[in-house]
Protein backbone atom coordinates (compact mmCIF):
# COMPACT_ATOMS: atom_id res chain seq x y z
CA UNK A 1 0.00 0.00 0.00
CA UNK A 2 2.81 2.67 0.98
CA UNK A 3 3.99 2.39 -2.98
CA UNK A 4 0.53 3.65 -3.63
CA UNK A 5 0.41 6.61 -1.58
CA UNK A 6 0.92 8.98 -4.87
CA UNK A 7 -1.39 7.10 -6.70
CA UNK A 8 -4.39 7.57 -3.75
CA UNK A 9 -3.54 11.39 -3.43
CA UNK A 10 -3.68 11.81 -7.08
CA UNK A 11 -7.09 9.61 -7.12
CA UNK A 12 -8.03 11.95 -3.75
CA UNK A 13 -8.01 15.44 -5.78
CA UNK A 14 -9.43 13.83 -9.07
CA UNK A 15 -12.95 12.93 -7.35
CA UNK A 16 -12.41 15.68 -4.48
CA UNK A 17 -11.96 18.50 -8.29
CA UNK A 18 -14.08 15.91 -10.12
CA UNK A 19 -11.68 16.24 -13.21
CA UNK A 20 -7.83 15.76 -14.78
CA UNK A 21 -7.29 19.19 -15.12
CA UNK A 22 -8.21 20.83 -12.18
CA UNK A 23 -6.68 18.14 -10.22
CA UNK A 24 -3.14 19.02 -12.03
CA UNK A 25 -3.85 22.23 -11.15
CA UNK A 26 -3.94 21.57 -7.34
CA UNK A 27 -0.65 19.12 -7.39
CA UNK A 28 0.78 21.19 -10.27
CA UNK A 29 1.79 18.28 -12.14
CA UNK A 30 1.04 17.18 -15.85
CA UNK A 31 -2.40 16.18 -17.17
CA UNK A 32 -0.53 13.26 -18.47
CA UNK A 33 0.87 12.22 -15.27
CA UNK A 34 -2.70 12.86 -13.31
CA UNK A 35 -4.22 10.26 -15.88
CA UNK A 36 -1.25 7.98 -15.56
CA UNK A 37 -1.68 8.05 -11.76
CA UNK A 38 -4.99 7.15 -12.06
CA UNK A 39 -4.80 4.26 -14.44
CA UNK A 40 -1.87 2.64 -12.22
CA UNK A 41 -3.87 2.86 -8.98
CA UNK A 42 -6.97 1.23 -10.99
CA UNK A 43 -4.87 -1.81 -12.52
CA UNK A 44 -3.05 -1.83 -9.21
CA UNK A 45 -6.49 -2.23 -7.52
CA UNK A 46 -7.97 -4.23 -10.43
CA UNK A 47 -11.02 -2.16 -10.81
CA UNK A 48 -12.51 1.10 -12.28
CA UNK A 49 -12.59 4.08 -10.11
CA UNK A 50 -13.82 6.99 -12.71
CA UNK A 51 -16.61 7.04 -15.30
CA UNK A 52 -15.00 9.28 -17.80
CA UNK A 53 -18.18 11.51 -19.30
CA UNK A 54 -18.16 15.20 -20.56
CA UNK A 55 -18.29 17.08 -17.57
CA UNK A 56 -15.43 15.09 -16.27
CA UNK A 57 -14.59 12.24 -13.98
CA UNK A 58 -17.43 10.43 -12.17
CA UNK A 59 -16.84 7.77 -9.22
CA UNK A 60 -18.24 4.27 -9.65
CA UNK A 61 -19.08 2.66 -6.99
CA UNK A 62 -15.57 1.40 -6.31
CA UNK A 63 -14.48 4.92 -6.67
CA UNK A 64 -17.24 5.87 -4.13
CA UNK A 65 -16.34 3.30 -1.37
CA UNK A 66 -12.46 4.17 -2.10
CA UNK A 67 -12.99 7.50 -1.64
CA UNK A 68 -14.79 7.39 1.62
CA UNK A 69 -11.76 6.02 3.21
CA UNK A 70 -9.32 7.77 1.16
CA UNK A 71 -11.04 11.38 1.84
CA UNK A 72 -10.51 11.14 5.68
CA UNK A 73 -7.42 10.09 5.37
CA UNK A 74 -6.03 13.53 3.38
CA UNK A 75 -8.25 15.81 5.72
CA UNK A 76 -7.15 14.56 8.60
CA UNK A 77 -2.98 15.16 7.36
CA UNK A 78 -4.83 18.65 5.64
CA UNK A 79 -5.84 19.44 9.35
CA UNK A 80 -2.69 17.70 11.31
CA UNK A 81 -0.97 19.86 9.26
CA UNK A 82 -2.82 23.10 10.21
CA UNK A 83 -2.73 22.89 13.21
CA UNK A 84 1.09 21.88 13.38
CA UNK A 85 1.05 25.31 11.60
CA UNK A 86 -1.05 27.16 14.23
CA UNK A 87 1.47 25.53 17.12
CA UNK A 88 4.55 26.61 15.54
CA UNK A 89 2.61 30.10 14.87
CA UNK A 90 1.64 29.96 18.47
CA UNK A 91 -2.05 30.12 17.95
CA UNK A 92 -3.14 27.22 19.49
CA UNK A 93 -1.07 24.58 21.40
CA UNK A 94 -0.61 23.62 25.10
CA UNK A 95 2.01 24.13 27.69
CA UNK A 96 2.65 21.78 30.97
CA UNK A 97 4.20 23.14 34.29
CA UNK A 98 4.83 22.01 37.36
CA UNK A 99 4.92 24.00 40.38
CA UNK A 100 4.55 24.28 44.21
CA UNK A 101 2.34 27.09 45.45
CA UNK A 102 5.18 29.06 46.68
CA UNK A 103 7.25 29.08 43.08
CA UNK A 104 3.67 29.29 41.66
CA UNK A 105 2.70 32.30 43.88
CA UNK A 106 5.79 34.45 44.16
CA UNK A 107 7.66 33.91 40.65
CA UNK A 108 5.83 31.58 38.02
CA UNK A 109 1.89 33.92 38.00
CA UNK A 110 3.32 37.12 36.48
CA UNK A 111 4.77 35.08 33.71
CA UNK A 112 1.95 33.40 33.35
CA UNK A 113 -0.18 36.56 33.01
CA UNK A 114 2.23 38.06 30.75
CA UNK A 115 2.06 35.43 28.66
CA UNK A 116 -1.98 34.50 28.68
CA UNK A 117 -1.43 38.34 27.21
CA UNK A 118 0.40 37.64 24.68
CA UNK A 119 -0.58 33.99 23.54
CA UNK A 120 -4.74 33.86 24.31
CA UNK A 121 -4.97 30.61 22.73
CA UNK A 122 -2.44 28.48 24.14
CA UNK A 123 -3.65 26.37 26.74
CA UNK A 124 -1.74 25.97 29.82
CA UNK A 125 -1.94 23.60 32.44
CA UNK A 126 -0.26 24.31 36.10
CA UNK A 127 0.25 20.88 37.99
CA UNK A 128 0.85 21.60 41.72
CA UNK A 129 3.40 19.83 44.01
CA UNK A 130 5.66 20.26 46.47
CA UNK A 131 9.94 20.21 44.15
CA UNK A 132 10.40 16.42 44.81
CA UNK A 133 6.88 15.70 43.10
CA UNK A 134 7.52 18.31 40.52
CA UNK A 135 10.90 16.74 39.85
CA UNK A 136 8.86 13.28 39.42
CA UNK A 137 6.14 14.78 36.77
CA UNK A 138 9.51 15.78 34.65
CA UNK A 139 10.95 12.45 34.91
CA UNK A 140 7.50 11.18 33.99
CA UNK A 141 6.85 13.56 31.16
CA UNK A 142 3.78 14.87 32.71
CA UNK A 143 4.53 18.39 32.48
CA UNK A 144 7.50 20.82 30.24
CA UNK A 145 9.16 22.11 32.48
CA UNK A 146 9.13 23.06 36.37
CA UNK A 147 9.57 25.84 39.05
CA UNK A 148 11.01 24.08 42.10
CA UNK A 149 12.68 25.36 45.41
CA UNK A 150 16.62 24.34 46.05
CA UNK A 151 17.69 22.25 47.73
CA UNK A 152 16.30 18.79 45.51
CA UNK A 153 18.25 15.51 43.96
CA UNK A 154 19.28 16.49 40.47
CA UNK A 155 18.62 13.29 37.89
CA UNK A 156 21.02 12.87 35.56
CA UNK A 157 19.68 14.35 32.18
CA UNK A 158 17.61 17.42 34.48
CA UNK A 159 18.82 20.53 33.67
CA UNK A 160 18.16 23.84 36.40
CA UNK A 161 18.95 27.17 36.10
CA UNK A 162 18.52 29.57 39.09
CA UNK A 163 15.83 32.38 38.63
CA UNK A 164 15.65 33.82 42.04
CA UNK A 165 16.65 34.48 45.28
CA UNK A 166 14.53 33.30 48.48
CA UNK A 167 15.63 33.57 52.33
CA UNK A 168 14.08 31.30 55.32
CA UNK A 169 13.11 32.87 58.91
CA UNK A 170 11.79 32.21 61.84
CA UNK A 171 8.89 34.42 62.86
CA UNK A 172 6.87 34.70 66.09
CA UNK A 173 3.66 36.88 67.57
CA UNK A 174 2.80 38.68 70.00
CA UNK A 175 3.51 36.12 72.59
CA UNK A 176 6.86 35.84 72.01
CA UNK A 177 7.88 39.76 72.20
CA UNK A 178 10.51 38.31 74.73
CA UNK A 179 12.54 37.62 71.56
CA UNK A 180 11.91 40.33 69.54
CA UNK A 181 15.19 42.00 68.59
CA UNK A 182 17.20 39.77 71.04
CA UNK A 183 20.06 37.93 68.98
CA UNK A 184 19.39 34.08 69.35
CA UNK A 185 21.42 31.01 68.90
CA UNK A 186 19.73 28.19 66.70
CA UNK A 187 19.84 26.02 69.87
CA UNK A 188 17.13 28.47 71.39
CA UNK A 189 14.78 27.01 68.88
CA UNK A 190 15.51 23.83 70.31
CA UNK A 191 13.28 24.48 73.99
CA UNK A 192 10.68 26.80 71.82
CA UNK A 193 7.38 25.48 70.36
CA UNK A 194 7.92 25.30 66.49
CA UNK A 195 5.87 24.86 63.60
CA UNK A 196 6.82 23.88 60.02
CA UNK A 197 6.01 22.22 57.13
CA UNK A 198 5.72 18.46 56.53
CA UNK A 199 8.89 16.58 55.61
CA UNK A 200 8.09 16.06 52.05
CA UNK A 201 9.08 19.76 50.94
CA UNK A 202 12.60 21.31 49.74
CA UNK A 203 11.72 24.06 52.84
CA UNK A 204 11.79 21.54 55.62
CA UNK A 205 14.81 19.71 54.16
CA UNK A 206 16.76 22.57 53.70
CA UNK A 207 15.97 23.98 57.41
CA UNK A 208 16.48 20.32 58.84
CA UNK A 209 19.85 19.71 57.23
CA UNK A 210 20.96 23.37 58.18
CA UNK A 211 19.80 23.05 61.69
CA UNK A 212 21.51 19.54 61.80
CA UNK A 213 24.87 21.11 60.62
CA UNK A 214 24.55 23.64 63.86
CA UNK A 215 24.13 20.49 66.50
CA UNK A 216 20.21 21.76 66.54
CA UNK A 217 17.10 19.20 66.10
CA UNK A 218 13.61 20.73 66.45
CA UNK A 219 10.50 18.45 67.24
CA UNK A 220 7.90 20.70 65.45
CA UNK A 221 4.39 20.99 67.72
CA UNK A 222 2.96 21.49 64.27
CA UNK A 223 3.92 19.97 60.93
CA UNK A 224 1.13 21.40 58.25
CA UNK A 225 0.83 21.13 54.56
CA UNK A 226 1.06 24.59 53.64
CA UNK A 227 3.12 27.83 54.15
CA UNK A 228 -0.18 29.71 54.67
CA UNK A 229 -1.07 27.71 57.45
CA UNK A 230 1.75 28.56 59.42
CA UNK A 231 1.63 32.26 58.59
CA UNK A 232 -2.39 31.78 60.26
CA UNK A 233 -0.48 29.17 63.05
CA UNK A 234 1.49 31.68 63.71
CA UNK A 235 -0.63 34.78 64.14
CA UNK A 236 -2.89 32.93 66.78
CA UNK A 237 0.57 32.38 68.56
CA UNK A 238 0.51 28.48 68.53
CA UNK A 239 4.51 28.82 67.90
CA UNK A 240 7.48 29.77 66.03
CA UNK A 241 7.02 29.70 62.43
CA UNK A 242 9.48 28.60 59.60
CA UNK A 243 8.63 29.81 56.39
CA UNK A 244 9.83 31.70 53.77
CA UNK A 245 10.02 35.02 54.03
CA UNK A 246 7.69 36.13 51.31
CA UNK A 247 4.57 34.46 53.03
CA UNK A 248 4.91 36.45 55.92
CA UNK A 249 6.20 40.06 54.59
CA UNK A 250 3.15 41.75 55.00
CA UNK A 251 2.64 40.41 58.14
CA UNK A 252 6.01 41.66 59.29
CA UNK A 253 5.84 44.83 57.86
CA UNK A 254 2.47 45.92 59.34
CA UNK A 255 4.12 44.82 62.53
CA UNK A 256 1.98 41.67 63.86
CA UNK A 257 4.82 39.92 63.16
CA UNK A 258 8.28 39.86 63.72
CA UNK A 259 11.79 37.73 62.29
CA UNK A 260 14.02 36.08 64.91
CA UNK A 261 17.03 37.06 64.56
CA UNK A 262 20.33 35.05 65.11
CA UNK A 263 23.74 35.66 65.25
CA UNK A 264 24.31 34.04 62.15
CA UNK A 265 22.50 34.12 59.08
CA UNK A 266 20.48 31.23 57.50
CA UNK A 267 21.78 30.99 53.60
CA UNK A 268 19.68 32.03 50.90
CA UNK A 269 18.60 29.14 48.60
CA UNK A 270 16.86 29.36 44.91
CA UNK A 271 13.89 29.01 42.67
CA UNK A 272 15.06 26.95 39.79
CA UNK A 273 13.94 25.98 36.44
CA UNK A 274 13.97 22.37 35.76
CA UNK A 275 14.22 20.66 32.36
CA UNK A 276 14.52 17.16 30.49
CA UNK A 277 17.27 17.34 28.31
CA UNK A 278 16.02 14.56 26.65
CA UNK A 279 13.26 15.98 25.43
CA UNK A 280 12.57 18.83 23.29
CA UNK A 281 10.63 21.63 24.45
CA UNK A 282 7.30 22.41 21.73
CA UNK A 283 7.45 25.78 20.54
CA UNK A 284 4.76 27.36 23.03
CA UNK A 285 7.03 25.83 26.12
CA UNK A 286 10.13 26.76 23.90
CA UNK A 287 8.33 30.31 24.44
CA UNK A 288 7.24 29.89 27.98
CA UNK A 289 10.87 29.46 29.20
CA UNK A 290 12.06 32.20 26.94
CA UNK A 291 10.01 34.78 29.01
CA UNK A 292 11.18 33.51 32.14
CA UNK A 293 14.92 33.28 31.58
CA UNK A 294 14.78 36.48 29.91
CA UNK A 295 16.32 35.52 26.95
Amino acid sequence: MTSNLEYYKVFYYVARCGGITAAADQLSISQPAVSQSVKQLESTLGTSLFQRTARGMKLTAEGELLYGYISKGYEQIELGEHRLEQMLHLDAGEVRVGASDMTLRFFLLPYLEQFHELYPNIKVTVTNGPTPETLRYLEDDRIDFGIVSTPFESKPGIRSAEVREISDTFIAGRRFTQYKNHMLDFQDLESLPMISLEGNTSTRTYIDRFLKKKGVTIHPEFELATSDMIVQFTLRNLGIGCVVCDFAEEYIKSGVLFELRFHEMIPHRSFCVITDSSRPLSAASAKLLELILGK
